[in-house]
This record gives structure tokens, sequence and C-alpha cells, in this order.
């Protein structure tokens, strides 16, 4: 499994030397391009799946939350890539005023913790078993359509080649290539997006049995702070939004790591961009799909992203079965793809990111007096239920936002 591209070294020698046909080329072997490589293949297309980093699922660029339905609905979870299990989360007022909610009230990232750098490649796995060919170390560089098809330019160790393709999906990353090249409206504004820092630490005091969050303008503006347990340490991790700060995320991370956690150990250190835009109008064009950040999939309020990318990524190979059935590559036909992930995930999207800007707004002032107005003893400690407490108290402060609460 750690070296995946050695499962198949006849696609090295055929593919570099000779032109090859494809139903579907994945760009990016993260969860959602490897779900959907996986779902092609198991539907007995002809899949190719490329990754430009020479290990799939390194860099992580995490905090490797998810919930076990998201998870279960999908694959069995297995101990090699689960790092630990929580029961729920604790989520902290600026003046430290917390609640408590428990795991399957929590939401999307809470409930398992993973070694994504094992998960990443165990899905590749899946994908690579079904059937599709997987390559790393392999750049997609240019694509052009004919007659119908797109001609792919892949580059492997200085080696250049072209393959022909019926269908991209495209789960390349926030800074999707795919997405650009052909025409797919996924701009970001200052706002869209988190700027987030991570730590692996050792050697710091908190429950392993629960993920944490810390909110706050002045701890982490247009963003949070969060904790997440591993087998050794912790993922202590940071998300700002540009707009709002006046320092890095990283000196923010930094700060609260000090005051926090002075004697902690930091083992490792990663660093990316998260979109938050919330729901795009399409995530096709003609011959292509985009799943996960690529289409703007992460969750607007967390940023979480795996169980929106692993869905997108299902969906999309559903998707693309259909259509080298029917013979019809246009964006009208893969519409259907548009169709499954908004009428699954991206409605909520779309609510969410609404919320998220009521939040950013609100001073810390604002949130610890909302933290405040939350009954001790109420009944059902989810997040729709806690907002409902605070709207009840607070109604002039939630009125515009009123739709998504009642």
């Amino acid at each position: 499994m750690q070296r995946l591209w050695d499962l198949r070294q006849g696609l090295s020698d055929g593919c570099i030397k000779g032109d090859r046909m494809f139903d579907v080329i994945v760009v990016g072997a993260g969860p959602g391009g490897s779900m959907a490589a996986k779902t092609c293949a198991e539907m007995g297309l002809n899949v190719l799946m490329v990754e430009k980093r020479q290990e799939i699922g390194v860099p992580v660029r995490c905090a490797e939350g998810i919930s076990k339905d998201a998870l279960e609905r999908f694959i069995e979870p297995r101990k090699s890539f689960i790092s630990r299990e929580v029961i729920g989360a604790k989520i902290f007022a600026p003046d430290g005023t917390e609640i408590v909610l428990s795991e399957e009230r929590a939401g999307n990232e809470v409930g398992y913790v993973l070694e994504r750098k094992i998960f990443d490649r165990y899905l590749a796995k899946l994908a690579s078993d079904a059937g599709a060919e997987v390559l790393v170390k392999t750049t997609a560089c240019s694509f052009e359509r004919r007659n119908d098809l797109v001609r792919v330019k892949l580059l492997r160790m200085g080696e250049e080649w072209e393959v022909e393709t019926k269908i991209v999906i495209g789960a390349d990353g926030v800074e999707s290539r795919v997405a650009k090249f052909f025409g797919i409206d996924t701009t970001l504004k200052l706002n869209e997006i988190e700027s987030c820092v991570q730590y692996l630490m050792t050697n710091i005091d908190f429950d392993p049995d629960y993920c944490y969050f810390w909110l706050g303008r002045s701890i982490a503006p247009g963003g949070y702070v969060w904790l997440f347990p591993k087998k050794i340490g912790a993922n202590v991790g940071i998300g700002v939004m540009p707009s709002l700060a006046n320092k890095t995320s990283k000196e923010y991370l930094d700060d609260f790591v000090e005051r926090n956690f002075p004697d902690g150990r930091i083992v490792e250190l990663v660093a990316g961009a998260v979109p938050v835009k919330g729901e795009i109008e399409t995530a096709v064009a003609d011959n292509v799909m985009i799943v996960g950040d690529a289409a703007r999939h992460a969750d607007p309020i967390t940023g979480g992203g795996i169980a929106n990318a692993m869905k997108a990524g299902y969906y999309a190979g559903i998707v693309a079965f259909e259509a080298v059935k029917k013979k019809d590559y246009s964006s009208r036909f893969l519409r259907r793809y548009d169709k499954l992930w908004k009428n699954d995930f991206g409605k909520n999207l779309a609510r969410r990111r609404k919320l998220q800007q009521k939040l950013i707004a609100m001073d810390d002032k604002t949130l610890n007096k909302l933290f405040h107005s939350i009954p001790r003893n109420i009944g059902e400690l989810s997040v729709r239920a806690i907002v409902f407490e605070i709207f009840k108290k607070n109604p002039k402060l939630l009125w515009d936002i009123k739709d998504l609460i009642l």
C-alpha cells in the first residue's frame, strides 16, 4: 500500500511509450478522486487516476476528522487508518464558556479521527483493486478537446506523453487546474477562503475522547482553532480568514499555543488553504466534472471536506458511467452530477455559508453573550438546537437568518 505505484508496473511501460484511450481520467488521488475512480472502475469503465505527488496522502492538509456515518456509507472502517474514536466535541466561547456536543450531534467532522496518510492510500488501493490504473509523480499538464474527446498531456519523471479520454474528473484541490482550464467558475474572494496552519503536537493536556473548537475574533478571525486527538498527541490547527486578520494564521496559532499549551512540543507542521465559498453554480463543463475542494465542497463553517468529497466522487462516478453508456459527454448531460451533489449536500453548503457570514461578523462580546444564553438543561444538544435556543433569546440579532433556524 505504501508504494501504490508498484502495484501496477505494466501501466508505466504501456502509458509512457504509447497512446492510450480511457473512458475516464481522474486528476488527483485524494478521497474525492479515489472514490470517483473506484466507482467508475467497479462499473466496468477503463480508468486512469493520476497524482502529481510522489506519495498519495502527503502532505496532510486536514484536521483528519469525519463522522462515522459519513465514512461507513462508503467503506468499512479499519484500525489501520483510524487514529482515534471520539464521543463528542467541546466548543469554547472567547471567554472560555464551554458547551459539549455528543458525537452524533456534532456534525460531519466528529466521530473518527483518521490517519490521512494511510486512509488516502487505502482508498487509492481500493480504486486500483477495482481495476483503475494509478500513477503517482504524474502531472496532467494540459488538455485539448478533439472530436468530442479530451486529449491529456501527462508528465512523469521528465517524460511526456498523451492519452485520450471521454471524461475528465478533476479532484485536484483548491487550485484546480482542471476547473480553470475548462472554464468552470470557482473564483474565490478573500472572504471565501481560509488560511490554515496545523501542528501535530505532543506533551499537551486534553481529554482524548473529544474534539475541541475555540471561537472568537481575537483567537481566529473568521475561523476557529481546533484540536483533534491522535494515537500520539493531537492535531492543533487554525483557520483564519485573511480579509479579517491583522497577522498571519501561524502567528495566531502560535499565540494560542503559547497561552494554552506552553509545554507542548511541535513535531510536524502543515499549511494550506480551504475554500469556504459554499455552493457553486455548476461543477461541470463538456467532458468534465470536478469534485471536493476543486468544486468548493468544503463546509463553510467547519472547513471540513472529506465526507462531501467522497460523496461527490461517488456521484461523479455514477454519472460518468451513465455518460459513457449514452455516449453523451456534454455539460447538459453531466449536469445530472450537479443535481445529485446539490440535492445531497449542496443546499446545506449554501445555508451554512449564510450562517458563517453571520458568525464572522460578530465580535467576541456578542459571541460570549450567545453562549451564555444557551440553557444548561437543553434536551437536545445539537448544532441546530443550540442555534434555535440562541435565536429564542436573541431574535433581533439573528432575525435576518431565521429561515436557516426555524
